[in-house]
């Protein structure tokens, strides 16, 4: 045994150890081909993963034809009669390796006449006419067709080029569009920069670039003329600082070797001789730069938001501002683009070295061959777009400061800290043994029959049920945010977050957990306060504690400083703005999302009522209240149940509108059911009568069926009959088929819920009628908590059906005349 340890084998090595350390290749080998179909997953673009290659599809033809060639016994061959392929290095692998230092223009290296000759296939590029002109696809053909599993490999050979054609037609539109695109930016810095010298007055390096012929004919800025700018000239003196023009370069296109000398002369004579867009540029352009405001929609409405240029520095900022926005987009998508374009060539190379493997054929060389003179491989417009725009926005909108202009350009992704797990741990471990010290001494002190108990319930607990609602929410929307990134729904870009600045599930948990615990001691602190004698004279800073928590978080919620993550909650708080501004504002996903989270926290803007009530017209250090008897306080009870609701009423009427969608009519006809049925729940509960009650029943049961089969089939998009999964639809997040039947089922019975009210259920003996509200409330963010994610599952499918992965940028200027230039 020992011998057989030391028995040396060819190459040199211990043949034990040999085959151990072969073993462990062959197993690297595999979990590196089963980890890319995972890695091709995660680093796709969601939205375009239809347009990808279908890797897996491709790797289980792969996988039935090499169970077919086990089962007929078939061994590896060369292609050449069966032969063995030899184990001998070919010269081609030794020659050097070039990959680094260059790389071949206008198409792959020439193959020899005898590699041809070798090779199984044969690919060809086949002309088709389309409306946009000429485009050429690929077709591959077998030179040798093995007689044994020949099928199977043509099939997997034909869904190939389907699969890489579809990718190749895709990147061709793309590509053509950002083309497009790029010639509408670059129409925008003409623009821009004609304002750029106009506003800042370069009175002397104007008249030396152009001349005064041109600044004459130019617009020139406010309470200035041409004749003026002129003659101040004439009076400068030598000391007087000038402002030098911006020089504008054009850059070369073509590879510099690609190019005779007299080209290259031509091209050095356009540099020299390139000089900034006219500035009468700006007599045929108007200016879109309002922000969305109540103002700029009322003049929206009343005519064109386009105005005349003003030339003011503002104006100017204004349009740099939303110009540079639109560049870090457009620098998004060409990113994107360049990704989609490596990882399809990647996944192309990945699924011929597996059918090399199988078969021994040596096919990928042809095949790989195509794939580097196809557009794919030879492209560079993408590339040199890259350069092109980096180069602009750096000079232009960075002051040339190339690390602060690729920092706004590659904004850096929120990383996780360990500090935020482990304060979540803490704060969720804390809050966990608060809740079972209140249990505890409700348990040992009877509170549940305690004297005190109604007045308790009746003007304490509706003040601290609010940190329920609220910490409920936030936790149903950690959940939310790790579903989704789990699945991997883009919900930062259908939110439209700033990227870098998007909370994860734990950010949000923490946020949830830390409130928490400060909640719960909050309780347990009055609770311990009320029943210990010795702090019996702290009764007003007890009755205070609800007071002082709410208006910390009211404090950290509108703190103007960095801290608690500042993006987050302006990005809230300028949403909720647009809500109960409708339909004054634009309206966007993330506002008509959050309106409908709104519709769900009614309770709690009923606790911010009772807080505004209790500790201003009650008499709060004798825990007494007389808000339940004054009319003006059951009117304010309605309105606040009404307000959410009839903020996305507004909000559908303004996008029936402006979209001309007459789901929008439906879904405002949805809201404005509600309200019907609040109105007349309202009237039931001041008349109590039997037909009061009928209408308030009648109604909240319409509008239940209503929005139950809104939520399940317009929100979700299930219950699709001609679904090839049952009744649900054709895309699924999730393989479980029956979480979705279980939502549904969760979704109706949760709605009926909403019905406890009119059904007037009374208290238990456990349960206050307070703490019923609760439980109701509790139920429905719930439902809301289920709501959100099946919404947005539907959302990203239709965003994927449509290959939609960017936002469109308004841009700042508007050329009446597209053909100015």
């Amino acid at each position: 045994m020992w011998q057989q340890c030391h028995i040396i084998n060819t190459t040199g090595y211990p043949e034990t150890i040999h085959n151990q350390d072969t073993k462990n290749r062959e197993r690297e080998r595999e979990r590196a081909k089963m980890k890319f179909g995972k890695e091709l997953a995660s680093q796709m673009v969601q939205e375009w993963q239809g347009a990808y290659l279908d890797y897996n599809t491709l790797k289980r033809l792969l996988k039935d034809l090499l169970i077919y060639r086990k089962q007929k016994g078939i061994s590896t061959y060369s292609g050449h009669s069966g032969r063995v392929r030899s184990l001998k290095r070919k010269q081609s692998l030794y020659r050097a390796f070039s990959g680094l230092t260059g790389r071949y223009r206008g198409g792959s290296p020439k193959i020899k006449d005898d590699d041809n000759e070798e090779q199984p296939i044969l690919v060809n590029a086949v002309k088709e006419e389309e409306e946009e002109g000429t485009e050429s696809y690929y077709q591959t053909m077998f030179l040798r067709l093995n007689e044994k599993g020949g099928e199977q490999e043509l099939v997997f050979f034909r869904r190939l080029d389907e699969e890489f054609n579809k990718v190749l037609k895709f990147y061709r539109e793309k590509v053509q569009a950002v083309k497009t695109e790029a010639e509408g930016l670059s129409k925008q810095m003409d623009a821009l920069i004609a304002l750029r010298i106009t506003v800042d007055k370069p009175c002397v390096s104007l008249l030396q670039h152009f001349g005064p012929e041109v600044m004459a004919a130019a617009p020139s800025p406010r309470n200035s003329s041409p004749a003026s700018i002129t003659a101040s000239v004439n009076d400068e003196n030598q000391g007087v600082q000038r402002m030098e023009v911006i020089q504008e370069v054009e850059m070369i296109s073509e590879d510099i070797d690609e190019i005779s000398e007299a080209e290259k002369e031509e091209k050095k004579d356009k540099m020299v001789r390139f000089r900034p867009a006219p500035l009468e540029i700006l007599s045929a352009v108007r200016i879109n730069i309002d922000p969305e405001t109540p103002v700029s929609t009322l003049r929206n409405v009343l005519g064109s938001s386009k105005s005349e240029l003003s030339f003011s520095k503002e104006e100017l900022r204004k349009a740099e501002e939303r110009l540079g926005k639109a560049f870090v987009g457009f620098y998004q998508q060409l990113r994107l683009l360049k990704s989609y374009c490596f990882l399809n060539m990647l996944a192309v190379s990945k699924i011929m070295k597996k059918y090399d493997k199988i078969t021994s054929r040596g096919a990928s060389k042809s095949y790989l061959q195509m794939v580097d003179k196809s557009d794919l491989g030879t492209s560079d417009e993408v590339n040199k777009l890259i350069e092109r725009t980096e180069a602009t926005f750096i000079k232009h909108f960075a002051n040339g400061n190339r690390r602060k202009g690729m920092k706004t350009l590659r904004p850096e992704h929120r990383q996780q800290k360990h500090r935020n797990t482990f304060f979540l741990g803490l704060y969720t471990g804390c809050s966990i043994a608060l809740m079972a010290a209140i249990t505890v001494v409700a348990r040992l002190r009877n509170l549940h029959h305690h004297e005190g108990r109604d007045q308790y319930m009746e003007n304490v607990f509706p003040l601290y049920s609010l940190f329920a609602y609220i910490v409920f929410h936030m936790f149903m929307y950690g959940s939310n945010t790790y579903l989704w990134r789990r699945y991997r729904v883009n919900y930062p870009f259908i939110f439209g977050f700033r990227p870098g600045t998007e909370l994860g599930f734990r950010e949000v948990l923490l946020i949830a957990s830390g409130l928490s615990v400060l909640a719960l001691s909050a309780v347990l602190s009055n609770l311990d306060m009320e029943m210990d004698e010795r702090t019996g004279n702290f009764k007003v800073f007890k009755e205070l504690i609800p007071l002082i928590l709410v208006i910390a978080v009211l404090l950290i919620t509108f703190c103007p400083f960095n801290i608690v993550y500042r993006s987050s909650r302006f990005f809230l708080l300028r949403c909720a703005w647009h809500c109960f501004c409708a339909p004054l504002y634009k309206v966007t996903l993330p506002d008509f999302f959050l309106a409908d989270q709104l519709t769900s926290q009614v309770q709690a803007f009923r606790s911010l009522q009772f807080y505004v009530c209790y500790y201003g017209w009650g008499d709060f250090k004798r825990r007494t209240n007389k808000c339940a008897s004054m009319s003006s306080y059951e009117a304010l009870l309605f309105v606040v149940a009404i307000i959410p609701f009839w903020a996305r009423f507004l909000q559908c009427l303004r996008r029936l509108f402006e979209e001309k969608d007459s789901m929008q009519g439906y879904n405002a006809l949805k809201y404005f059911s509600t309200i019907v049925a609040l109105v007349m729940r309202t009237l039931y509960d001041l008349k109590r009568i039997t037909f009061w009650r009928i209408m308030a029943a009648s109604t909240s049961g319409i509008t239940t069926i209503y929005s139950t089969y809104w939520d399940i089939v317009i929100d979700w998009g299930l219950l699709q009959k001609k679904s090839k999964n049952p009744w649900l639809r054709d895309k699924l997040l999730i393989s479980n088929k029956a979480v979705y039947y279980i939502a549904i089922v969760a979704n109706i019975l949760l709605r009926l819920v909403w019905m406890q009210l009119v059904l007037n259920l009374k208290e238990t003996a456990f349960l206050h009628k307070n703490a019923m509200v609760a439980v109701v409330a509790c139920l429905e963010i719930l439902r809301r908590g289920i709501w959100n994610f099946f919404r947005l599952e539907n959302e990203h499918y239709n965003n994927v059906g449509k290959y939609r992965a960017f936002k469109s940028v308004p841009l700042p200027f508007h050329y009446e005349d597209e053909k100015i230039l």
